[in-house]
């Protein structure tokens, strides 16, 4: 199921876009289908199934993630930023 993807601060610069869509059920899934295509972005901000220090995920805007495990619905719209994006 497709997950709109918007990239913020580093995530942003590494895999060269604003935003995507990404395959997956969960958030651990979603991460791996990013990982495959956006190397760059995945050496940096990805470690397996779950963001690398200094990374959060947040949905719709209303929580912020870090369970890898986390379902995802389609049509969900996940915010990849660094920590201290958004000064």
């Amino acid at each position: 199921m497709p997950v709109i993807v918007e990239l913020f601060g580093i995530p942003r610069a590494r895999a060269g876009v604003a935003s995507t869509s990404a395959e997956g059920d969960s958030l651990g899934e979603v991460l791996a289908d990013l990982s495959v295509r956006f190397p760059e972005l995945a050496a940096t901000c990805i470690d397996g199934p779950t963001l690398r220090p200094g990374f959060t995920a947040n949905l719709d805007g209303q929580r912020f993630l870090t369970d890898p495990e986390t379902c995802l619905a389609d049509g969900d719209r996940l915010l990849l930023m660094s920590l201290d994006a958004g000064g």
